[in-house]
């Protein structure tokens, strides 16, 4: 679900867009200037929050992007499973198998408390408390 929409030109690193339909955070957005008969055009690199893929293209200043809502939630491990970690939810006690980020590897281990993101229904472990 989107929440709202902003222009190519107010992206600013940091901001969370959906890019080709897959949420993004954006890492650089150079401008450039108008033309005598053309546009501004903004240049955007962005990566992917789940598949970490960069992702870059050039699109019109004036173009809508869509912000989706980002829910952040804290919940508490239960085990770490390879490449899948469960963990409950400590609002709703809900329990969830959740995939986490590749730099948390190390960090991660059972009673530890950490933050996971919900976005158009995804979810992913993306920060632990020490």
């Amino acid at each position: 679900m989107v929440l709202k929409l902003i222009q190519a030109t107010s992206a600013k690193p940091g901001t969370t867009v959906l890019w080709d339909g897959f949420p993004c955070i954006v890492k650089s957005n150079d401008q450039s200037k108008t033309g005598k008969h053309g546009s501004m055009k903004c240049r955007m690199e962005v990566v992917g929050i789940f598949d970490k893929k960069k992702r870059i293209g050039v699109i019109p200043g004036s173009e809508n992007l869509d912000v989706p809502i980002v829910e952040k939630k804290r919940a508490q491990i239960l085990t770490v499973n390879g490449d899948l970690v469960s963990v409950m939810d400590l609002e709703n006690f809900e329990t969830l198998n959740l995939p986490y980020d590749e730099e948390l590897k190390d960090k991660l281990s059972a009673g530890q408390q950490v933050e996971y993101w919900d976005i158009e229904g995804q979810k992913v472990v993306m920060r632990s408390f020490e």
